[in-house]
Protein backbone atom coordinates (compact mmCIF):
# COMPACT_ATOMS: atom_id res chain seq x y z
CA UNK A 1 0.00 0.00 0.00
CA UNK A 2 1.27 3.64 -0.87
CA UNK A 3 0.22 6.64 1.19
CA UNK A 4 1.42 10.14 1.06
CA UNK A 5 3.08 11.57 3.57
CA UNK A 6 3.70 15.34 4.31
CA UNK A 7 6.66 17.08 6.70
CA UNK A 8 5.58 20.46 7.84
CA UNK A 9 7.51 22.77 9.65
CA UNK A 10 5.09 24.00 12.62
CA UNK A 11 5.15 27.52 14.58
CA UNK A 12 7.62 29.00 12.02
CA UNK A 13 7.68 30.90 8.67
CA UNK A 14 11.78 29.66 7.59
CA UNK A 15 12.49 26.19 6.54
CA UNK A 16 14.79 24.27 9.61
CA UNK A 17 12.98 25.89 12.72
CA UNK A 18 9.49 25.32 14.24
CA UNK A 19 8.23 21.66 15.09
CA UNK A 20 8.78 19.09 12.15
CA UNK A 21 5.58 16.81 11.88
CA UNK A 22 4.49 14.29 9.73
CA UNK A 23 0.88 14.11 7.76
CA UNK A 24 -0.33 11.39 6.60
CA UNK A 25 -3.66 11.34 4.91
CA UNK A 26 -5.38 8.08 4.85
CA UNK A 27 -8.99 6.88 3.17
CA UNK A 28 -9.03 4.72 6.62
CA UNK A 29 -7.78 4.20 9.25
CA UNK A 30 -4.72 1.48 9.44
CA UNK A 31 -4.28 -1.07 12.81
CA UNK A 32 -3.20 0.86 15.63
CA UNK A 33 0.05 -0.85 15.41
CA UNK A 34 0.94 0.35 12.01
CA UNK A 35 0.58 3.47 12.74
CA UNK A 36 2.38 3.93 15.66
CA UNK A 37 5.30 1.49 13.73
CA UNK A 38 5.27 4.69 11.00
CA UNK A 39 5.66 6.87 13.62
CA UNK A 40 8.52 5.04 15.14
CA UNK A 41 9.94 5.03 11.39
CA UNK A 42 9.49 8.93 11.30
CA UNK A 43 10.91 9.76 14.07
CA UNK A 44 9.75 12.81 14.60
CA UNK A 45 8.18 14.14 17.78
CA UNK A 46 4.86 13.83 16.25
CA UNK A 47 3.34 11.80 13.45
CA UNK A 48 -0.61 12.45 12.37
CA UNK A 49 -2.86 10.91 10.40
CA UNK A 50 -6.51 11.95 9.72
CA UNK A 51 -9.13 10.45 7.68
CA UNK A 52 -12.32 11.62 6.11
CA UNK A 53 -15.09 10.26 7.73
CA UNK A 54 -19.09 10.22 7.49
CA UNK A 55 -19.36 13.06 10.06
CA UNK A 56 -16.08 15.18 9.01
CA UNK A 57 -12.01 14.60 9.57
CA UNK A 58 -10.72 12.93 12.01
CA UNK A 59 -7.67 12.73 13.57
CA UNK A 60 -4.95 11.09 15.33
CA UNK A 61 -1.66 11.60 16.98
CA UNK A 62 1.40 9.35 17.50
CA UNK A 63 5.07 10.30 19.17
CA UNK A 64 7.60 7.76 18.19
CA UNK A 65 6.41 5.52 21.15
CA UNK A 66 2.53 6.33 22.04
CA UNK A 67 -0.78 7.36 20.87
CA UNK A 68 -1.02 11.24 22.64
CA UNK A 69 -4.09 12.33 23.43
CA UNK A 70 -3.59 16.01 21.81
CA UNK A 71 -1.04 17.52 19.27
CA UNK A 72 -0.62 21.31 18.87
CA UNK A 73 2.15 21.65 16.44
CA UNK A 74 0.89 18.69 14.57
CA UNK A 75 -3.00 19.74 14.34
CA UNK A 76 -1.43 22.93 12.92
CA UNK A 77 0.64 21.02 10.32
CA UNK A 78 -2.37 18.96 9.25
CA UNK A 79 -4.05 21.77 8.57
CA UNK A 80 -1.69 23.23 6.56
CA UNK A 81 -1.97 20.21 4.63
CA UNK A 82 -5.73 19.63 4.27
CA UNK A 83 -5.47 23.50 2.60
CA UNK A 84 -2.63 22.83 0.64
CA UNK A 85 -4.42 19.84 -0.87
CA UNK A 86 -7.04 21.35 -1.67
CA UNK A 87 -9.41 19.13 0.68
CA UNK A 88 -12.34 21.96 2.19
CA UNK A 89 -13.06 24.93 0.69
CA UNK A 90 -12.86 28.20 2.49
CA UNK A 91 -10.49 29.20 5.36
CA UNK A 92 -12.01 26.43 8.05
CA UNK A 93 -10.71 22.65 8.98
CA UNK A 94 -12.53 21.18 11.59
CA UNK A 95 -11.12 17.88 13.25
CA UNK A 96 -12.91 15.53 16.10
CA UNK A 97 -10.68 13.74 18.19
CA UNK A 98 -9.96 12.16 21.40
CA UNK A 99 -9.94 15.89 22.75
CA UNK A 100 -13.52 16.86 21.17
CA UNK A 101 -13.77 18.75 18.37
CA UNK A 102 -10.40 20.93 17.07
CA UNK A 103 -10.60 23.72 14.35
CA UNK A 104 -7.82 25.23 12.33
CA UNK A 105 -8.40 28.51 10.67
CA UNK A 106 -6.48 30.20 8.11
CA UNK A 107 -6.03 33.80 8.27
CA UNK A 108 -3.58 35.27 5.81
CA UNK A 109 -0.37 33.84 6.41
CA UNK A 110 -1.15 32.33 9.75
CA UNK A 111 -2.93 29.17 10.75
CA UNK A 112 -5.02 29.62 13.86
CA UNK A 113 -6.12 26.76 16.28
CA UNK A 114 -8.92 26.86 18.33
CA UNK A 115 -8.57 24.39 21.13
CA UNK A 116 -10.08 23.32 24.59
CA UNK A 117 -7.95 25.48 27.95
CA UNK A 118 -6.63 23.44 30.53
CA UNK A 119 -6.11 26.24 32.90
CA UNK A 120 -3.27 24.97 35.95
CA UNK A 121 -3.71 24.85 39.51
CA UNK A 122 -0.76 25.09 42.08
CA UNK A 123 0.20 21.26 43.64
CA UNK A 124 3.13 20.43 45.62
CA UNK A 125 6.28 19.15 43.42
CA UNK A 126 6.12 15.09 43.17
CA UNK A 127 9.26 13.32 44.02
CA UNK A 128 12.23 13.66 41.73
CA UNK A 129 11.00 16.84 39.63
CA UNK A 130 13.12 19.46 41.31
CA UNK A 131 15.73 16.87 41.21
CA UNK A 132 15.42 16.39 37.35
CA UNK A 133 14.99 19.46 36.04
CA UNK A 134 18.70 20.19 38.04
CA UNK A 135 17.35 24.34 39.10
CA UNK A 136 14.60 24.91 41.70
CA UNK A 137 11.50 26.28 40.13
CA UNK A 138 9.92 29.78 41.87
CA UNK A 139 6.58 27.66 41.70
CA UNK A 140 5.08 24.24 40.35
CA UNK A 141 1.53 24.04 39.14
CA UNK A 142 -0.61 21.27 37.35
CA UNK A 143 -2.88 20.66 34.51
CA UNK A 144 -4.11 17.87 33.42
CA UNK A 145 -1.32 15.13 32.21
CA UNK A 146 1.59 17.84 32.91
CA UNK A 147 3.59 19.77 35.22
CA UNK A 148 4.15 23.45 34.64
CA UNK A 149 6.80 25.02 36.41
CA UNK A 150 7.89 28.94 36.93
CA UNK A 151 11.19 30.67 36.39
CA UNK A 152 12.18 34.23 37.34
CA UNK A 153 13.74 34.58 33.81
CA UNK A 154 14.42 33.87 30.11
CA UNK A 155 17.99 32.64 30.74
CA UNK A 156 16.92 30.74 33.27
CA UNK A 157 14.72 28.40 31.09
CA UNK A 158 16.67 28.54 28.20
CA UNK A 159 19.97 27.06 30.51
CA UNK A 160 18.08 24.45 31.94
CA UNK A 161 19.81 20.77 31.26
CA UNK A 162 17.15 18.18 32.34
CA UNK A 163 18.32 14.54 33.56
CA UNK A 164 16.00 13.04 31.49
CA UNK A 165 16.29 9.69 33.16
CA UNK A 166 15.19 11.00 36.53
CA UNK A 167 12.32 13.11 34.68
CA UNK A 168 11.06 10.07 32.73
CA UNK A 169 10.34 8.72 36.11
CA UNK A 170 7.74 11.84 36.74
CA UNK A 171 4.60 10.71 36.56
CA UNK A 172 3.21 13.32 33.92
CA UNK A 173 3.14 13.38 30.01
CA UNK A 174 5.51 16.00 30.63
CA UNK A 175 6.88 18.75 32.18
CA UNK A 176 6.61 22.51 30.61
CA UNK A 177 9.30 25.12 31.88
CA UNK A 178 8.16 28.84 31.89
CA UNK A 179 9.61 32.25 32.57
CA UNK A 180 8.65 35.86 31.60
CA UNK A 181 9.90 36.82 28.35
CA UNK A 182 12.20 39.25 26.47
CA UNK A 183 10.01 40.63 23.22
CA UNK A 184 7.50 38.44 24.52
CA UNK A 185 4.67 37.64 26.97
CA UNK A 186 6.64 34.41 28.13
CA UNK A 187 9.24 31.70 27.01
CA UNK A 188 9.00 27.95 27.76
CA UNK A 189 10.63 24.60 27.08
CA UNK A 190 8.71 21.27 26.94
CA UNK A 191 9.99 17.83 28.19
CA UNK A 192 8.32 14.56 27.72
CA UNK A 193 10.48 12.10 27.82
CA UNK A 194 8.17 9.21 29.30
CA UNK A 195 6.22 9.21 25.92
CA UNK A 196 9.53 9.17 24.01
CA UNK A 197 10.09 13.18 22.94
CA UNK A 198 13.37 14.12 25.42
CA UNK A 199 12.56 17.68 23.99
CA UNK A 200 10.12 19.34 22.19
CA UNK A 201 10.67 21.66 19.70
CA UNK A 202 7.27 23.67 19.89
CA UNK A 203 4.13 22.38 21.64
CA UNK A 204 1.07 23.68 21.17
CA UNK A 205 -0.93 21.71 23.17
CA UNK A 206 1.52 22.95 26.20
CA UNK A 207 -0.22 26.35 25.22
CA UNK A 208 -3.34 24.98 26.33
CA UNK A 209 -1.93 25.41 30.03
CA UNK A 210 0.51 28.12 29.30
CA UNK A 211 -2.09 30.60 28.02
CA UNK A 212 -4.30 30.90 31.15
CA UNK A 213 -1.75 31.02 34.10
CA UNK A 214 -0.41 33.78 31.91
CA UNK A 215 -3.58 35.29 30.92
CA UNK A 216 -4.23 35.05 34.62
CA UNK A 217 -1.15 36.09 35.78
CA UNK A 218 -0.41 39.32 33.55
CA UNK A 219 -3.98 40.47 32.99
CA UNK A 220 -4.67 40.05 29.71
CA UNK A 221 -5.73 37.85 27.08
CA UNK A 222 -3.96 38.70 24.10
CA UNK A 223 -0.30 37.06 24.84
CA UNK A 224 3.14 36.56 22.48
CA UNK A 225 4.98 33.66 22.96
CA UNK A 226 8.34 31.92 22.32
CA UNK A 227 9.44 27.99 22.54
CA UNK A 228 13.17 28.52 23.65
CA UNK A 229 14.27 25.02 22.32
CA UNK A 230 17.30 24.65 19.75
CA UNK A 231 15.15 24.96 16.90
CA UNK A 232 12.53 27.51 18.40
CA UNK A 233 9.35 28.67 17.55
CA UNK A 234 6.49 31.99 17.90
CA UNK A 235 3.37 31.74 18.69
CA UNK A 236 0.63 33.89 19.06
CA UNK A 237 -2.08 33.20 22.10
CA UNK A 238 -5.73 34.13 23.41
CA UNK A 239 -7.22 33.23 26.07
CA UNK A 240 -11.34 32.61 25.39
CA UNK A 241 -13.34 31.40 28.16
CA UNK A 242 -12.73 27.72 28.34
CA UNK A 243 -11.19 28.36 24.67
CA UNK A 244 -7.38 28.89 23.60
CA UNK A 245 -6.44 30.05 20.69
CA UNK A 246 -3.06 29.15 19.29
CA UNK A 247 -1.91 30.78 16.27
CA UNK A 248 1.55 30.53 13.92
CA UNK A 249 2.76 29.47 10.53
CA UNK A 250 3.92 26.57 8.96
CA UNK A 251 6.37 25.43 6.08
CA UNK A 252 6.34 22.60 3.52
CA UNK A 253 9.84 20.39 3.68
CA UNK A 254 8.70 17.49 2.35
CA UNK A 255 6.43 15.38 -0.13
CA UNK A 256 7.26 11.93 -0.64
CA UNK A 257 5.42 8.29 -0.62
CA UNK A 258 5.35 5.52 2.19
CA UNK A 259 5.30 1.68 1.30
CA UNK A 260 3.31 -0.35 4.36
Amino acid sequence: MALPIYQVDAFTGELFAGNPAAVVPLENWLPSEVMQKIAFENNLSETAFYVQTPEGLAIRWFTPAVEVNLCGHATLASGFVVFHRGEVTGDLVEFSSRSGPLRVRREGELLVLDFPAHAPQPTPAPRGLIEAMGLAPREVWRADEDYLVLYASEAEVRGLAPDFARLETVEARGVIATAPGSGVDFVSRFFAPRVGVPEDPVTGSAHTRLTPYWAGRLGKNELTARQVSKRGGWLQCRQRGDRVEIAGRAVLYMTGTIAV
